[in-house]
């Protein structure tokens, strides 16, 4: 059976299981489409979170961008896991004990104001749109390669997929066909970093493989990819060659964001009771961690592998390139695709990989007639292309195909539920129509996530960077609005109205403000104001990193305007201190 084939078998029964899901599980009411009829058991509700949580940004994404820059872009594994606890302890439970269904309807009662549930919405459509674009990349990006269409038509037949099963079944859809794509993804990522270890290091547990020596050399696996990037030109994988500002900002921006995300947070509503959020968090951690612990080795031998595939022989002598005549079948596969990318610049028929940005090593590099780096790989592929460059067999390569879909699709359907309950939920129930009939108001939020697909398709056609990049920018953004609303929400009595609106409204606008200064204007090519490079950035802060920025303003406006106007009404102080402190804490203490 030839890989095409196999694909398909592969992708096609895993897009079966996950319609029969959709089928099974449909949703009949408000309570199932928003928050799973509020049945869902914690190891259950851990598992989905976790798919809903490693995105294509955190399969396909991440360990490319470890791969091509090293120990700098840990930030990402930080941030996120960081992020994660942070939630897990200072958000999901009270968030769960408040009893709502969604971010905005907390921010509207907590803050006793229908302009704040209105900009929280805004937010969380801001944020959640550009997070789902990541997604849909990474959709297009293995559909391009695996299914052999190209990424427009990739991304298409992904949204289709999507709409199917996250409209008909809601939350209580969603959460069960994230079980199912959880346990596609963690196999599809775990079994070749098993089989590529093996082969490096002789060791069958990556990330233990990460510290030993690699087979064919005898030396430490990281200490020879050191050599050899570095023997080509490019900066060291395990030294630290960015700014350490930005990278603190980056990773608390990632932290932060998390806490906000309010995809992630309303999975917490789906349990039970308080007590089963919290256990949640805990399984989702584990569940988690298993990629996680993984992501840093794949990384490192994904670009050692691709080093070795087409650089062969010794450095700095054009004999010891792999001539492009006799490149190998998976560099073919990805050049269909257009992700990767050979141009000949010195006619010698051979591939030249090297950093021609590096100034010494390209007047070295000259000196054998090589006229510039001929080699253009996108960073998405890594992951997807790992089995291949590695010449594993055929259906492991499907099941990182399947994997890969299923990280994606998992979050975007997460994400497009967002959407479509703060559109229906908290803007046409609460806002506009209160009168709305349930059946109605389900047939406005199947139609807002319908809204929201096609949307993000279009977006997706055109995104500002790497899947693991544009997630980021999202981050950013939840972090610089929703996350201090929270917290002072939950934490803060004397937090007001007016407060938590200038400032969820500052955050958000400097942040945007900030990010389309040098990304553009609804991320379209040469419409950025200022270059986006790091001596054009404000003190060396990437967008990326500006949501740490953005959350410090929204705290401080919003304390700054409570300070200088009325305390909440008595009743909202009497429900953040129930919603803090158990019920019932000091009642057996006699004084």
């Amino acid at each position: 059976m030839d890989q095409t084939t196999l694909n398909y078998i592969v992708v096609g029964l895993s897009f079966a299981l996950y319609f029969g899901i959709a089928i099974w599980a449909r949703a009949g009411s408000t309570g199932e489409f928003y928050a799973a009829g509020r049945g869902v058991p914690p190891v259950m509700n851990g598992m989905a979170t976790a798919a809903d949580w490693m995105s294509a940004a955190s399969f396909i994404s991440m360990a490319g961008l470890i791969a091509f820059t090293g120990y700098d872009n840990s930030t990402f594994l930080m941030g996120w896991t960081g992020g994660y606890v942070l939630l897990a302890m200072l958000l999901a439970p009270y968030l769960r004990k408040f009893g709502k269904y969604t971010v905005p309807e907390f921010i509207g009662d907590r803050f006793y104001s229908q302009t704040a549930r209105i900009v929280a919405v805004i937010c969380l459509i801001v944020a959640s749109i550009t997070y789902v674009i990541g997604q849909m990349t990474g959709v297009g990006v293995t559909f391009a390669r695996f299914l052999e269409v190209d990424v427009t038509t990739g991304l298409l037949i992904g949204s289709a997929v999507v709409f199917v099963y996250a409209v008909l079944g809601g939350m209580k859809g969603i959460t069960y066909t994230q079980v199912a794509q959880y346990v596609v993804l963690i196999t599809a990522y775990t079994i070749p970093a098993i089989f590529i270890s093996l082969a490096l290091t002789g060791n069958a547990i990556p990330s233990l493989g990460l510290f030993s020596e690699h087979t064919a050399s005898g030396m430490p696996l990281l200490e020879k990819l050191d050599q050899i990037v570095t023997d080509l030109g490019f900066a060291s994988y395990t030294g630290h060659h960015s700014n350490t500002l930005n990278m603190v900002l980056f990773t608390m921006s990632l932290m932060i964001g998390t806490a906000g995300l309010p995809h992630v947070i309303i999975r917490f509503f789906t349990v039970p009771k308080v007590a089963d959020a919290r256990w949640s968090a805990g399984w989702a951690l584990v569940f988690i961690a298993l990629l996680y612990l993984t992501a840093p080795a794949v990384g490192a031998m994904a670009r050692l592998n691709i080093m070795d595939t087409i650089q062969i022989g010794e450095v700095g002598a054009p004999e010891g390139n792999l001539a492009y005549e006799n490149r190998p079948q998976w560099f073919k596969n990805w050049e269909q695709t257009g992700l990767l990318n050979f141009e000949d610049k010195n006619g010698d028929g051979r591939i030249q990989f090297y950093n021609d940005k590096n100034a010494d090593f390209a007047a070295k590099a000259q000196e054998f007639g090589w006229n510039g780096n001929e080699l253009d790989v996108n960073r998405d592929i890594l992951v997807l292309a790992n089995p291949e460059i590695a010449q594993l067999p055929g259906w492991v390569i499907a099941l990182v195909a399947a994997g890969g879909l299923a990280a994606a699709l998992s979050t975007a359907a997460g994400l497009l539920l967002a959407i479509s309950s703060a559109i229906s939920h908290d803007l046409i129930k609460s806002v506009f129509n209160p009168g709305i009939s349930e059946k109605g108001e389900l047939l406005a939020a199947r139609l807002a996530m319908t809204g929201a697909i096609i949307v993000a398709t279009w977006l997706g056609l055109n995104p500002p960077g790497f899947a693991a990049q544009t997630v980021a920018l999202a981050f950013g953004l939840a972090a610089a609005s929703i996350f201090p609303a929270l917290m002072m929400g939950i934490f803060s009595k004397r937090v007001n109205s007016t407060g938590a609106i200038f400032g969820m409204l500052t955050g958000l606008i400097l942040t945007v403000g900030y990010v389309f200064t040098y990304l553009g204007m609804f991320f379209i090519p040469g419409t950025n104001l200022l270059p986006n490079t790091p001596d054009a950035w404000l003190f060396g802060i990437s967008p990326a990193s500006f949501g740490t920025i953005g959350a410090i303003f929204n705290f401080a406006v919003a304390y700054l305007v409570s300070m200088q106007t009325a305390e909440p009404p008595q009743e909202i102080q009497d429900l953040v201190e129930s919603v803090r402190i158990p019920r019932g804490a000091g009642a057996a203490v006699d004084h």
